[in-house]
């Protein structure tokens, strides 16, 4: 399923220099996001920058939502991570798509123009509505919390 989202190029180095998301695969779930800065960044450990993508998104269905995810070769082989570790990007913002990046490691890293330093996904979005009740449907869980369901 495709679902049109309006793009607003805010930088002009976009699909020039700098690379306009795409999905990498076929299957991809998710487009790369890439640092659109004119200078390279240094990253220290244990700090968070915030980085622009030089892009507006305006989803403006209230269906959908879109969320910035980390990437997994970032994190798990640099230690950087989403500084608010997932961002949500709702219908009606206009805005710049910024990515908070941070630091979890002991070394300091490079964020260089270009890099791909996240990735944007749309999702479903379902609003609840309150059923208030007096007592639950009892489950085989019931109120059991973190590690109730055992080790094995």
């Amino acid at each position: 399923m495709k679902k049109k989202v309006q793009v607003k190029i805010l930088n002009s180095r976009i699909n020039q220099e700098i690379k306009i998301p795409a999905y990498a695969t076929e299957g991809s779930a998710a487009m790369d996001l890439r640092a659109c800065i004119d200078n390279k960044i240094e990253l220290l450990p244990k700090n968070t920058n915030l980085i622009p993508t030089g892009l507006a998104f305006y989803i403006e269905d209230s269906d959908y939502a879109g969320i910035v995810l980390p990437r997994s070769g970032l994190g798990h082989k640099h230690g950087i991570i989403l500084g608010n570790s997932v961002g949500l990007i709702d219908s009606d913002y206009q805005g710049e798509l910024m990515v908070s990046l941070f630091n979890n490691s002991k070394n300091n890293f490079v964020i260089n123009p270009g890099d791909r330093i996240a990735q944007f996904m749309l999702i479903p979005v379902i609003e609840i509505e309150y059923d208030f009740v007096k007592e639950f449907k009892t489950t085989e869980r019931s109120s059991g919390g973190f590690g109730h369901s055992g080790t094995d």
